[in-house]
């Protein structure tokens, strides 16, 4: 059976584009001393001894010529705040260097200011590789900052972080379990936002009660105002509940009751709170949204931590005549998901939970006490 190509040049971009790469701008002279330079995502590392690197370049450049006759090129690898140079030698424009400060390498190559790292190299070989030509070169010398590298993949710029699965051992600490949680939490919505495009918030526990940290915002976002530093009410609100489920009850009523003209009744507020601890989701319909008339329904996961206390909820916002916060849809499980694993990574045991006795408050004469 013939070898029968079942993709199109455009979905093979597509693919490739999901690996993710550092961005560098390869940087050379002419014999006239004018210089060249070229962005690339195509550096690699080729060998520690001898060292070697190599990076393509697609022979239509209009700097092919130039590169393909030079015995050096320097490579420059971006630093995360220098997008607008990744751009300026992406273009073809004869005038890349104007108003650029530039150090002067071996053989007068110029070397880029400010980058993470700078690489100069002598050419070892010139490889055809269909419609690129493959540069391999020895590694002659290098300097480094302690700079983030700019990154790219999926068709944009990308910041570089420590990934959340690389930590060992998070600490269990209840000072540090708030800190560590944020960091996480923040990442953890900006997946789901990515995945749904749902308007959603960070929240922690406040000196006065549930307080929203960061905003990640839809598409089209819930409104224009996405406060941070928002204190929420305990009772009327998704993330409220959600705190309130796993809190202790002296925890509560010192921000909950105070000043408060009146309480919820006593059963529905027990079984609001069950129901938030059976289901993993606390949800909250048809409230009006900050400083506006806009309807909202409401979702929020707590994050707990190994002493099975909330110190983080993670909660989503979104117009009632779109967003229906639906408690058994797959939105609602992915939220419930993300919450849990976060949960699991702060030391949480669901086992240990239930054989100590989770926090449960009965609301007696306006007063939260234990049950």
């Amino acid at each position: 059976m013939p070898n029968v190509r079942l993709f199109d040049s455009r979905e093979l971009r597509h693919v490739l584009g999901t690996f993710v790469t550092g961005v560098t701008v390869v940087t050379t002279v002419d014999g006239e001393g004018r210089f060249h330079g070229v962005t690339a995502n195509s550096f690699s590392s080729v060998s520690l001894d001898p060292p070697m690197v190599l990076w393509s370049q697609a022979v239509k450049t209009h700097s092919h010529p130039v590169f393909f006759k030079s015995e050096r090129f320097a490579v420059n690898i971006l630093a995360e705040d220098q997008i607008e140079l990744s751009k300026r030698f992406a273009k073809s424009s004869q005038d890349k260097f104007v108003d650029l400060d530039v150090d002067i390498g071996s053989d007068g190559v110029p070397l880029l200011r400010g980058c993470s790292a700078r690489l100069q190299c002598r050419v070892v070989s010139r490889v055809p590789g269909g419609d690129h030509t493959i540069y391999v070169g020895e590694v002659l010398a290098i300097d480094r900052a302690e700079q983030k590298p700019l990154a790219f993949g999926n068709g944009q710029y990308l910041l570089t972080d420590r990934h959340d699965l690389a930590d060992s051992a998070l600490s269990l600490d209840r000072k540090q379990a708030q800190l560590t949680a944020t960091r996480l939490g923040a990442r953890a919505i900006e997946r789901l936002v990515s995945k749904y495009d749902e308007t959603m918030a960070l929240a922690v526990w406040g000196t006065h009660g549930p307080t929203v940290t960061h905003w990640e915002s839809a598409s089209a976002p819930v409104n224009e105002a996405l406060p941070v530093g928002l204190i929420l009410p305990v009772t009327s609100t998704a993330t409220g509940l959600a705190f309130a489920a796993h809190l202790p009850p002296e925890t509560i009523a010192q921000t909950t009751w105070s000043g408060q003209t009146a309480t919820p009744e006593e059963g529905d507020w027990n079984l609001r709170l069950e129901e938030v601890r059976r289901r993993g989701l606390a949800r909250q319909g048809l409230e009006t949204f900050y400083r506006s008339e806009t309807l909202i329904n409401a979702l929020s996961a707590p994050v707990l931590d190994a002493n099975c206390q909330a110190v983080l909820a993670l909660t989503a916002v979104g117009e009632a005549s779109r967003f229906s916060g639906d408690l058994d849809g797959e939105f609602a499980h992915a939220l419930r998901e993300a919450a849990n694993d976060l949960s699991s990574r702060l030391g949480y045991d669901s086992g240990r939970a239930l054989a100590a006795g989770a926090f449960v408050g009965s609301l007696r004469d306006g007063q939260l006490v234990p049950a």
